[in-house]
Formats: C-alpha cells, sequence, structure tokens
C-alpha cells in the first residue's frame, strides 16, 4: 500500500458486513475486551439503520475495506449545533501507516463542515501512542478525565 490516493472514503453498506466483523473483532482484541455476539449484531444493525443518529464511514483500498470510523451525533448543552462523537475508529494492521486513519478523520471533519456540525471529539486510551501520534496531529488531549459506570456492576451505596 502506497499512500492514500487510492482510499476512497464512503458510508458503510450491508455487502461490508463480512469486512467490518473482520475488523471489529480485531479491534475488539485489540482493547482486550469482550463484546456479546448479540451486542455487535446490534451494532452493525444500528450502522445501517437511518433512524439511529449512529453512522459508520469505511476506508475502501482498492476494493478491500480496511478500516473503520463509528460515529453517533448528538445535541449539546454548550452549542446550538449538533456533537459528533467518534467513537471507534480502527484501521487493519497491514493498513496503518499509509494514510487510512487520516482520510477516515479528514473526511468526518469533512463531512462537519458541510453538515454545520459544531465539533468533532474522540477519546482513546492514554497508552495508544500510534492513535495518539495522528490525534495530536489534529489537536492536543484536553486534558478532561473520563468517568465510565457500567451500570450493570453498579449497587447504590457501595
Amino acid at each position: 500500500m502506497a499512500g492514500s490516493a487510492r482510499v476512497l472514503i464512503r458510508a458503510a453498506e450491508s455487502k461490508d458486513e463480512s469486512a467490518w466483523r473482520r475488523l471489529w473483532a480485531a479491534y475488539i482484541d485489540f482493547y482486550q475486551v469482550e463484546v456479546p455476539d448479540a451486542v455487535t449484531g446490534l451494532t452493525w444493525s444500528r450502522i445501517l439503520d437511518e433512524t439511529v443518529p449512529m453512522f459508520t464511514r469505511v476506508a475502501d483500498y482498492d476494493g478491500k475495506v480496511v478500516g473503520f470510523a463509528i460515529s453517533t451525533l448528538h445535541p449539546s448543552t454548550w452549542t446550538p449545533d449538533l456533537n459528533c462523537y467518534l467513537e471507534d475508529l480502527f484501521v487493519d494492521r497491514d493498513a496503518r501507516g499509509h494514510g487510512v486513519g487520516r482520510a477516515l478523520i479528514d473526511d468526518l471533519l469533512k463531512m462537519a463542515k458541510e453538515e454545520g456540525w459544531d465539533r468533532v471529539y474522540w477519546h482513546t486510551d492514554s497508552g495508544n501512542s500510534t492513535a495518539r501520534a495522528l490525534y495530536d496531529r489534529y489537536t492536543k488531549a484536553d486534558g478532561f478525565v473520563r468517568y465510565r459506570i457500567s451500570l450493570s456492576d453498579y449497587v447504590k451505596g457501595e
């Protein structure tokens, strides 16, 4: 793979399911987490459902899907326009370092400008130095600390 000139970023389509599932499995493995098959199936169905504010862009290189970006649009209490949360971005190991991740982010930023969204934001693991090297080319980390409570584990008062 040489450069990103042959990378096409486009909306995910039903024909992309097997490629997306292969990449999704590698993404989940990278983060060393488990996502139940039912949730993976639900995520794919949401990707294709135009009534859900989630959307996915895929990176196609010579007819092969080599990356994806999954985002969700939502209103904000701080701005009048929608915000775009880039929840998941992943590029196949063999395609890394060739501008695919950059092309996915550039595509999302172009969409944001065209659609009039106020902000695109994301987070990543603090130890993910490869991703952070790319992200730092766009902006520096904002210093916020994320807190997350899984309600299946939450017991009030403990």
